[in-house]
């Protein structure tokens, strides 16, 4: 059975590590958020996901790039969509995926810092 993660809204979670600690249920959800990253083949089709022309990509595109199977390719997207990272759309036989970019923005909040003062 999969893990439910909940993902939090980005006013929630994005207060830059650097200005406030870090409360226990944004850390959680943080954390999955950056594990799902942490893998080399999820970072490169964030990448190719968020980078599509048109905001979208079909999965037909995705799993030629790697050197995986279709099965691999689909195991590595659902984590990242559990992570909040990516949604999805069936049309027909494939599915589109596109970049959930407030999630990404509020990844990238916390991870601001301020200049030194």
């Amino acid at each position: 059975m999969a893990k439910q993660l909940t993902v939090l809204e980005p006013e929630v979670c994005c207060t830059p590590l650097a200005v406030a600690a870090v409360p226990a249920e944004a850390a959680a959800d943080l954390a999955a958020a950056f594990k799902a990253m942490g893998d080399p083949v999820r970072l490169q089709l964030l990448s190719m996901i968020a980078s599509a022309d048109g905001g979208e990509v079909c999965v037909c595109d995705l799993t030629p790039a790697f050197d995986l199977t279709g099965p691999t390719i689909s195991h590595h997207l659902k984590v990242l969509r559990e992570a909040g990272l990516v949604e999805s759309d069936r049309r027909g036989t494939w599915v589109w995926y596109r970049a959930n970019r407030p999630r990404m923005a509020a990844l990238s909040a916390v991870l601001h810092t301020a200049p030194a003062a």
